[in-house]
Formats: C-alpha cells, sequence, structure tokens
C-alpha cells in the first residue's frame, strides 16, 4: 500500500502507520513543533500541511468537514475507504452498523453470533479497521457518522441502519446532512447486497436489497423469527431482532440460546439494587436524547427519579421534555444546560430539581426513592462538560451509590 498522508495523530491513523512499519507523515493539531515518534514517523503541525506535496490523505474520522486539513486535501480517504476501497472483491465479507444509539451492542450481539464462523468486529468499537485480521472471512463493523461522511468508495456487503434522530448536529451541521450520511453506504452498494434501514427516510438512488423496517412485528414476520423467545425489551429487543435478520438471512441461523447470554456493556442501563433494595439504573451512555427515550420506555411501568443534563451540543430538547411531561418522572437537573432544563420543565409543569451535579442528584433522589420506583442516569447529553468521558460519568455514578448509608 503507498503510504498517506496521515490527518491526526490519533488510534485510527497510528494503527495505519503501524500497519506500514512506520515513516509516515502525520499533521495534528495538537503538535506545536515537528517531532520524531519511536516508530520514525514524523509529525507536524496541521499549518504545515502542503497539498501540493501529498497524493493521498487518511484523516481521523472526527476532523470536521470544515477542519483546514479537510477542506485543503486534494485526495481524501476516510479509513474504510484506505483498507477496504482498492480491492473489495478480496476483502473480508464486511458488515456495517450504524445509527444514533445501540450500534455497539447491535454490532456486540452480532459478532457474537457469527463468532463460531471467523467474525472479527472493529471500527468504532475500538479496533481500527488496520489491526483487524484481513484473513477473517467476516469483519462486523460500528460504522460512525463521521467515518460514514468522510468514506467515498469502501461498501458494506450488508448495512444495517438503527434507527436515527439528529446528534452531532455541531459537527455534521443540519439534522438533514447527518441523515444522508447515515445513509451514504447505500449510494456504493451493489445488486444483491443487503439494507436494512428504518422506514421514512429519504433514501438515495441504490442498486442494494432495501428492507425497510419499522416495528418488531415486521421483522419479526419478514424474516421468521419469535421475539418471545429472547429476553431483551425496549430497544435492546430490537437490537437483537437485527441482528438475528443477518444470521438468518446468510446462514439461515437464528440462535436465541446463545444470543441471551449476551451480556450488556458498562453504562448501558445497568441495574444496582442498593443496600436497601431500591433500584437505580446507570445509563450513562445516553449520550442523545433518543437514548434517554429508550431507557425512559424501559422502565416507564413505574415511576422514574431522572437525572438529566450535560453538554447536549445543540440538540433539540423539546421532544425529551414533551415525553417528561406525559409520564411520571420527577427531574433532577446537572450540568452545563442545568438552567435550560431548569426553564423547560418549569414551563411544561415537571417536578423537578437543581442538582448541578451527580453527586448531589443522588443525594435528594436517595431523600425520596421508593421500593416501586427507579432511579435513572440517563443524561440526553456528552459527559465532556463535567467528565472526561461518559464511562467516567457512569463510575461516578456508581461510587456514589456504594457509599450511600
Amino acid at each position: 500500500m503507498t503510504k498517506p498522508t496521515l490527518f491526526g495523530y490519533g488510534l485510527t491513523t497510528k494503527a495505519i502507520a503501524k500497519s506500514l512499519g512506520g515513516g509516515c507523515l502525520f499533521f495534528d493539531d495538537n503538535c506545536k513543533e515537528s517531532y520524531l515518534d519511536e516508530h520514525n514517523n514524523q509529525i507536524h503541525p496541521s499549518s504545515h500541511f502542503d497539498p501540493d506535496k501529498s497524493s493521498c490523505e487518511v484523516t481521523t474520522p472526527s476532523l470536521k468537514p470544515n477542519h483546514p486539513l479537510i477542506k485543503q486535501a486534494k485526495n481524501l480517504l476516510s479509513e474504510y475507504d484506505y483498507i477496504l476501497g482498492d480491492s473489495p472483491d478480496s476483502a473480508p465479507f464486511t458488515i456495517w452498523i450504524s445509527g444514533t444509539n445501540g450500534k455497539t451492542t447491535t454490532t456486540q450481539m452480532l459478532t457474537l453470533l457469527l463468532e463460531s464462523r471467523g467474525a472479527l468486529s472493529g471500527g468504532n468499537i475500538g479496533t481500527p479497521l488496520a489491526q483487524l485480521d484481513r484473513d477473517a472471512p467476516i469483519w462486523v463493523l460500528e460504522s460512525s457518522s463521521y467515518t460514514l461522511h468522510h468514506t467515498r468508495h469502501a461498501s458494506p456487503n450488508i448495512y444495517l441502519l438503527l434507527p436515527i434522530t439528529p446528534d452531532h448536529l455541531d459537527w455534521h451541521g443540519t439534522a438533514e446532512q447527518y441523515e444522508a450520511d447515515k445513509l451514504k453506504p447505500l449510494t456504493t452498494m451493489r445488486e444483491g447486497e443487503l439494507a436494512l434501514v428504518p422506514k421514512g427516510l429519504d433514501l438515495p438512488p441504490t442498486n442494494a436489497w432495501v428492507v425497510e423496517y419499522d416495528s418488531n412485528e415486521l421483522l419479526e414476520k419478514l424474516f421468521g423469527l419469535d421475539s418471545s423467545q429472547l429476553r431483551y425489551r425496549a430497544a435492546f429487543l430490537q437490537d437483537a431482532l437485527l441482528s438475528l435478520v443477518v444470521t438468518k438471512v446468510l446462514f439461515d441461523e437464528t440462535d436465541y440460546e446463545l444470543l441471551n447470554g449476551f451480556r450488556l456493556d458498562h453504562h448501558r442501563q445497568e441495574e444496582i439494587t442498593d443496600h436497601r433494595g431500591r433500584l437505580w439504573v446507570n445509563d450513562s451512555k445516553a449520550t442523545n436524547v433518543d437514548a434517554t427515550i429508550q431507557a425512559i420506555n424501559t422502565y416507564s411501568d413505574r415511576k422514574i427519579h431522572l437525572i438529566l443534563g450535560g453538554d447536549d451540543k445543540g440538540v433539540d430538547l423539546a421532544p425529551l421534555m414533551d415525553m417528561i411531561s406525559d409520564e411520571h418522572i420527577h427531574l433532577y437537573t446537572v450540568g452545563s444546560n442545568n438552567d435550560k432544563l431548569l426553564s423547560m420543565a418549569a414551563d411544561r409543569g415537571i417536578p423537578h430539581q437543581s442538582c448541578h451535579d451527580i453527586q448531589n442528584a443522588i443525594k435528594a433522589i436517595d431523600e425520596r426513592l421508593t421500593l416501586e420506583e427507579v432511579a435513572l442516569l440517563s443524561p440526553a447529553a456528552s459527559s465532556l462538560d463535567q467528565f472526561s468521558s461518559y464511562a467516567k460519568r457512569g463510575e461516578i455514578f456508581m461510587d456514589t451509590l456504594l457509599r450511600l448509608s
């Protein structure tokens, strides 16, 4: 492979450089003075990039479309393009999974179902494509909207799109562009390749076999599945059904028992019972409105004490607050949008309390929570205003619970 110019000194680009034996050229915003790393890679400030001296550029997914490096590049590729685009027929069979929420869970579920057939998972789930075994028969790739935006040539053999709602608008610019990026893989898919997409989207022209779905019942009917054999609820049930659709299509297999043995990630509707037998739920991974709506639906059979707030990235919170006003929910606001949430709650008559941080919210809930109710951390916002990650936010939540007396 030709050694590309690499934008961003991060996990994805460093993996590409390592696969090429080092000696690559990087441009990175965090670099102030040029230097060599231990693999003989040259790292330069982004401002030093000269597009006339580069024949191929590969970007880390997170660089925005308006970033100077992206705008200057003349031969820009995504990680997917660089690894899969040149010789797609010699690449592993690839299944791309995207959506606003649930893509990690669905990727993990499907990889579990296909593990006996040699499937590996990667992409946004943590393992860069350059580190995956190219001799593996199947790659299951969690695919972010950032990666899809930058990808122009690579194409999945199966594309599984989970339901989408506006997210990352500070990156994509508009809800329409976000949707278009999520649907972009359809434009390069070939005849006979399967795309499962939510019904009601504005689909681009495609040669793929597109199946539009709007309910679990439709998936069961179309593919001969039985959700009563699965232990999951709400959004997780649909994730499980979509995973089974793929194994049914590829191998005519539906291993309900294996899938029921899957364990969800930490910080994703993670249930904890305190020393008094009360239920607390760590859903710190709910960083957008749709994820929180899914969590509320999961526990809507009881009163919810909901911890909400953080960096909402400019997303319209009105649909979420309207839903909360129709449910039996007491709201505890935290994070940088604390005051905005308080105002919206007051306008809708939602019972609320200003807490500013998670520790105060837990203290307030502890004084009210009964055995018949649930305390739910599902912030509908990024954690980066107060924490280093959603995982750290979840850990603080769990640690504070352990100290309750």
